[in-house]
């Protein structure tokens, strides 16, 4: 893929600041300050190329950044643990409410669906028991499973989606569910939220495949070797 800077925004909190490559869904880092973030940010380039592969899409060969849009930010929340604190990303930048195109609902849907197949990968090759925190916390594998389809369920709604959380194991519920989010996603529109007080179709593509990205890094990074 041709060279070329990779447009990020900024979530600015007092004491966090996540950075989110708009065009990569999911591929959103924080750390303590700006240049921190961007830093983290580029540190998962590698981990987040083989989504982008999942979805049949080429990667930037480089990782050079330009920083389109800087938002005062929201404090961090609680996921998994006490311990495990972390920013996520909370606000539409002015370029998730742009118009989708055809093109640009394709690529928000396949690279969100790469997500999902990234996060079933890895929970299949986890084990049951995760190695635990500094503190004793954290959720275990089908927990963390549980804990995201969770979380989609309630996204969904975000995009006038009413569905059931499916329990984990139920495949056909847990298609149902990802289905009708990506069709959503995978829609050309005017870029405005799709229900009112919803969100639009790419900012949910991103805080979508942040959240099973943010998961399925976690349980690989607490599991055994």
């Amino acid at each position: 893929m041709p060279s070329r800077r990779i447009a990020v925004c900024l979530e600015v909190a007092p004491k966090d600041t996540v950075a989110s490559a708009i065009e990569w869904p999911g591929w959103s880092r924080a750390g303590r300050g700006e240049d921190a973030a961007l830093e983290a940010l580029a540190s998962y380039a590698e981990r987040y190329r083989p989504v982008a592969e999942q979805a049949g899409m080429a990667f930037p060969s480089t990782v050079a950044f330009d920083v389109v849009d800087r938002m005062p930010g929201a404090s961090a929340t609680a996921f998994a643990a006490p311990e495990c604190r972390r920013p996520f990303p909370q606000l539409t930048a002015e370029a998730e409410r742009e118009k989708v195109t055809p093109a640009v609902a394709a690529r928000l849907a396949g690279l969100v669906t790469a997500t999902w197949a990234t996060f079933d990968e890895i929970a299949a090759m986890s084990p049951a028991e995760l190695r635990k925190g500094p503190r004793g916390g954290g959720r275990d594998r089908d927990q963390l499973i549980d804990h995201v389809l969770a979380a989609e369920t309630t996204f969904a709604r975000k995009l006038g989606v009413r569905l059931k959380r499916p329990a984990v194991g139920d495949l056909a519920a847990i298609e149902e569910l990802r289905e009708a989010i990506a069709a959503i996603v995978g829609t050309p529109s005017d870029g405005s939220p799709v229900v009112p007080d919803g969100w639009t179709p790419r900012y949910a593509a991103r805080r979508i495949a942040w959240h099973a990205l943010e998961h399925a890094w976690e349980m690989q990074d607490r599991t055994e070797i």
